[in-house]
């Protein structure tokens, strides 16, 4: 494994804001909240990059050090990012029995965002910082909590990367030591949290998404894709986390393959009025791509988040489109595909698949 990776502050573009993940500019299992302070100021339109650590390998249950832990998986130390060493050393005030996992780079502090405006965080691209990645099942969650993990311990399941014949990037896994026979699946890498600040003064659980984003796990936030969220402070003090190589709707063993990622990001500022002009009153973080507006749907219950998703794409497409209510809800059932985005994070997720070429010429 001697594939070069992504060190902190290393192979930078020129005159574009950076900002490292270190303990200074990171929290480790909370979300940024009203009372936080930035790390970063940019204007609207201003573009930046970041650098985004995965929890996997730094973990208390992995033995809180990534040198040793990789070691364990024949990776190098010298291809061990010395931030997630750095990082899994520090945060003295970290519990991780009250703290979630991840590790979120932020907040960052738009100038003119106000609550009600929409924060528009665009994936201009995403570089993979190391070669190898982890897919892990713990403590009783995932999918199949009552089953899985079969012993008492976490399951970390360790996968590499490798270039394809057509020289896409693909993740590899071996289905038991020393098999010649080797599992391949495409990368698609995206950060699994992407957020604004909350508007009170504690901060949120790193692990249940909602108004605010966060852990939305939505994988089809990959390079040339964008985010809106509602503002709930001043400044949107927006964040970064949870970095992914790769991810199947549902996410059903607890994580996917969870890897570090530096991202370059454009951040906007959307009024209000045209917000509203544009997509209507937005309860939650809505999705595009260049093909989908990707509505969001989330619950603790399951049946619910469909609901949620369902109502949240009929006002979208009054908003934009001008469809009444019973056109929409006809679309949708004809059209539409509704994915689970994750039911392992204690809310579950619902995303909507709304083709935009498919409402073209039609307008209010």
């Amino acid at each position: 494994m001697r594939t070069p990776i992504l060190r902190p502050g290393e192979d930078l573009p020129d005159g574009i804001a950076y900002l490292p993940a270190e303990e200074t500019t990171s929290l480790w299992g909370r979300l940024p909240c009203a009372a936080d302070s930035p790390v970063l100021r940019l204007r609207s339109g201003d573009e930046a990059v970041l650098d985004t650590v995965s929890h996997e390998g730094i973990l208390e249950d992995q033995g809180r050090d990534p040198r040793r832990f990789f070691a364990a998986h024949g990776v190098d130390v010298e291809q061990v990012l010395p931030d997630a060493v750095a990082i899994a050393a520090g945060h003295p005030d970290r519990d991780p029995g009250r703290d979630g996992p991840h590790v979120v780079t932020g907040p960052i502090h738009v100038d003119g965002a106000l609550p009600g405006d929409l924060l528009r965080i665009t994936v201009v691209d995403h570089a993979l910082r190391v070669p190898y990645g982890v897919v892990s099942n713990r403590h009783g969650r995932g999918a199949l909590p009552g089953e899985y993990p079969r012993g008492a311990g976490a399951v970390s399941v360790f996968a590499g990367v490798e270039e394809g014949a057509d020289g896409a990037l693909l993740g590899t896994m071996a289905p038991r030591e020393g098999a010649e026979r080797t599992i391949r699946f495409p990368l698609r890498p995206f950060l699994g949290i992407m957020g604004v600040a909350v508007a009170e003064v504690e901060r949120p659980h790193s692990v249940p998404p909602g108004r605010h984003g966060g852990n939305i796990d939505i994988n089809l936030l990959t390079a040339g894709s964008s985010l809106y969220l509602p503002v709930q402070v001043e400044g949107a003090l927006a964040y970064v986390g949870d970095p992914h190589f790769a991810q199947g709707d549902g996410e059903v063993a607890l994580t996917a393959m969870e890897a570090s990622l530096r991202s370059r990001l454009r951040f906007e500022v959307i009024a209000r009025e045209d917000a509203i002009e544009r997509f209507g009153e937005l309860a939650g973080p809505l999705a595009e791509t260049s093909r989908y507006l990707v509505p969001t749907g989330m619950d603790e219950d399951l049946d619910v988040a469909v609901q949620e998703c369902v109502r949240a794409a009929i006002a979208l497409l009054g908003a934009r489109w001008g469809l009444d209510p019973e056109h929409a809800y006809a679309y949708l059932s004809a059209a539409t595909d509704f994915d689970i985005s994750q039911v392992v994070d204690v809310v579950k997720g619902v995303h909507a698949r709304i083709r935009i070429e498919d409402l073209a010429g039609v307008g209010r």
